[in-house]
């Protein structure tokens, strides 16, 4: 009976090649970079880690393709790599993200950060912000570690959404951060007038707009995507809670779409706040608008 010959582990650095041809194949934008975080997650191991790996030649055990090859299946029909994963980074934190959630974006950092700031501005020992519809807890989970001598409070009103920021909260382990399940328009009544910062990346896009990327069209939750006919009915909601929320000098910091700061900007000078102004984000394009309350 002829011997049987094991078959040869494939190369890493072949693997990851195949898989970023795949990807690029299926239209993902970065499929190099793709390729390398989710043979990453199969080996357990970082980025780096893999192009280590491929630089030295190293073989990628069975049991590791096994559990690539139907990954890789489901990037190519482009679902989000977040969702593979299981993770997104964001800022300093690594967040738990799935089906239900709205992954967080790079371009959500400078939101956060706007708001970071003006948290860490307040002339108060112990100042507050608020993070009305936090999702996954991104911008929530930024502000209480990097300003810790802040009170956080974070208000949701999606079931699938509110339990990823409660797993995102116990695991990053923040002793200074409240979470609530509550309708966004009644949220923290016991903090009228006493918030530093109300922040939100709220539902923005139009009712009758289709977002270009499948990973977002497909998988994203509708109703952290759509936000009325022209997008903006969120942030209606938002810059009267805001007003109701903030001390005078308080802070409120949006999330928008590139074309959508002038109307904010209007919207938030016709309900009394002060200052309006839309600031851009890495790539240049409007990303969020921030306002004084008087």
């Amino acid at each position: 009976m002829p011997e049987t010959v094991p078959t040869a582990q494939p190369a890493v650095a072949g693997i990851v090649r195949d898989t970023a041809a795949r990807f690029a194949a299926a239209g993902i934008p970065d499929p190099q970079v793709d390729a390398e975080l989710l043979v990453a997650h199969v080996l357990g191991t970082s980025r780096g880690g893999v192009q280590a790996a491929a630089i030295r030649g190293d073989r990628l055990p069975a049991e590791a393709g096994a559990a690539l090859a139907p990954l890789v299946d489901r990037r190519c029909a482009r679902e989000p790599l977040q969702h593979l994963t299981g993770l997104a980074p964001f800022r300093s934190m690594e967040l738990a993200v799935g089906p239900g959630v709205f992954v967080p974006r790079p371009e959500t950092e400078m939101v956060a950060q706007l708001a970071i700031d003006a948290l860490g501005a307040s002339a108060s020992a112990s100042p507050i912000a608020v993070d009305l519809g936090t999702g996954s807890g991104a911008i929530a989970l930024a502000l209480a570690t990097e300003v810790p001598h802040a009170r956080v409070f974070a208000a949701e009103n999606s079931v699938e959404a509110f339990i990823w920021a409660k797993e995102n909260a116990a695991r990053i382990g923040v002793a200074n951060l409240s979470l609530a399940f509550v309708d966004l328009a009644e949220a923290f009544p016991e903090l009228d007038g006493t918030v530093s910062v109300v922040a939100s990346n709220p539902p923005y896009v139009p009712d009758d707009a289709i977002p270009r990327d499948p990973e977002v069209r497909l998988f994203d939750p509708p109703a952290a995507l759509y936000g009325g006919p022209d997008g903006l009915d969120a942030v209606r909601v938002l810059s009267r809670v805001g007003l109701r929320l903030a001390h005078p000098g308080g802070t409120i910091v949006i999330e928008h779409g590139e074309w959508q700061g002038s109307a904010i900007r209007e919207i938030l000078a016709t309900d009394g706040w002060r200052a309006a102004a839309t600031h851009p984000d890495l790539t240049t394009r409007d990303r969020a608008t921030t306002a004084i309350r008087p």
